[in-house]
């Protein structure tokens, strides 16, 4: 019989019933360390009581009304998110892609308001990902999710990552935007230079470009900024986040300039449900916990401490891992094993972690995590680790 939920997905047979900040209950009962956070979603862990709050006490008052009228909330954290950053105004959104579609959509505006409807055309980098809709898979370019589903999307071209040659022989006068991640994540934990970002943004300025940043995964502290971009100085057009602003509940949201959101007028784009009073109300805690004085410090200091640990890890085992890389919160092992058997086991000492391309297993714990934890996931991973070497040991005698 075909399966009611659609296969899409290779599941691992466990199913999670709650959580505790860091920790993550099976149906068994079972707890496990969860150094993935629903893939680098669950910002503030699992059942934060900030959160609970939130959605509880909105939940009780008004779920949705449209946005064919006003939104207080809505209006609230747009202002906190233009006072916080680069930007001038939000769009709200229901995730991820949903945020980068706005982007694309955006940019393509831009130019044409300004009279260049030939204007489209969008640079993207190998070995990004953007999401699963059309156009961005489209964006990201990988055939592995392009293949079966009909011709690519018109209008990305693909540079190789890094290489500023490439780019400039890609860019043509139909170059609407760049768009790239500071920190590719399914890409497998590479991150663009700050020299690198900073020639994108003079090259953008130079050809009349807009400068795009997918923050989706790199975004609210994941980094120990609240945008990887500002550890470069350089400052986007227009960004695409989503993921931690939602502390786990679905919610993304395209941030612009006035400049580049210019085209954007009424009627041009729209969400049913983006911006909702729920999604709100968890924004608007994230918020509260995020922005305090002493938070994004404290995930600096633990994101140092992990990766000392971490390299300590790596050259105790040095048939297994080839080296750590990341920034903050968003950490990776380069294996040399396979990720996908590496991970399968590491579960199976009830420690949860994510795959990423290049052969990386990607470390996304919550950002309230304590140097307590990072100790116990090092002695997991370690474990791990020696019941490779153990089996390498056994297959040579």
């Amino acid at each position: 019989m075909f399966p009611s939920v659609l296969p899409t997905y290779a599941r691992a047979d466990v199913a999670f019933v709650r959580g505790e900040g860091c920790f993550i209950f099976a149906e068994d009962g079972e707890r496990y360390l969860d150094f993935g956070a629903g893939i680098a979603v669950n910002a503030l862990g699992h059942a934060h009581p900030a959160l609970v709050s939130a959605i509880t006490e909105q939940a009780g008052k008004l779920w949705h009304t449209s946005n064919l009228y006003r939104i207080p909330g809505q209006e609230k954290l747009a202002r906190r998110l233009v006072d916080a950053t680069f930007a001038d105004t939000v769009f709200f959104t229901n995730s991820g892609v949903e945020a980068i579609e706005a982007s694309i959509k955006m940019a393509r505006r831009y130019h044409y308001a300004k009279g260049e409807p030939d204007r489209f055309r969008i640079v993207t980098f190998e070995g990004a990902f953007h999401g699963r809709t059309l156009a961005a898979i489209a964006a990201g370019g990988q055939a592995k999710y392009l293949e079966g589903f009909g011709p690519k999307v018109e209008g990305f071209d693909q540079v190789p990552f890094g290489d500023m040659k490439a780019l400039e022989a890609a860019v043509t006068p139909a170059t609407a935007a760049l768009l790239i991640e500071p920190i590719q994540g399914e890409g497998g934990l590479r991150p663009a230079t700050p020299e690198y970002l900073r020639a994108l943004r003079k090259l953008c300025d130079e050809r009349g470009m807009l400068l795009i940043f997918d923050e989706v995964q790199t975004g609210v502290g994941r980094t120990g900024k609240l945008f990887a971009h500002e550890w470069s100085g350089v400052t986007p057009d227009i960004m695409a986040i989503a993921k931690g602003i939602g502390g786990g509940f679905p919610l993304g949201a395209c941030l612009a300039t006035e400049r580049a959101a210019s085209g954007m007028t009424p009627g041009s784009h729209a969400s049913t449900f983006g911006g909702n009073p729920l999604a709100m109300a968890v924004g608007n805690a994230v918020l509260d916990v995020i922005l305090t004085s002493d938070f994004l410090p404290r995930v600096r200091d633990v994101a140092n401490y992990a990766r000392q640990q971490l390299g300590s890890l790596t050259a105790e085992h040095p048939d297994v891992f080839e080296d750590v890389r990341g920034e903050g919160l968003m950490l990776g092992l380069k294996l040399k094993v396979p990720n996908t058997e590496f991970i399968d086991r590491l579960r199976a000492r009830r420690m949860l972690a994510v795959g990423a391309g290049g052969n990386v297993v990607r470390l996304l714990p919550p950002l309230i995590v304590d140097e307590s934890q990072v100790r116990e996931a090092v002695k997991l991973l370690s474990e791990t680790a020696a019941e490779f070497e153990a089996q390498k040991k056994a297959a040579a005698e």
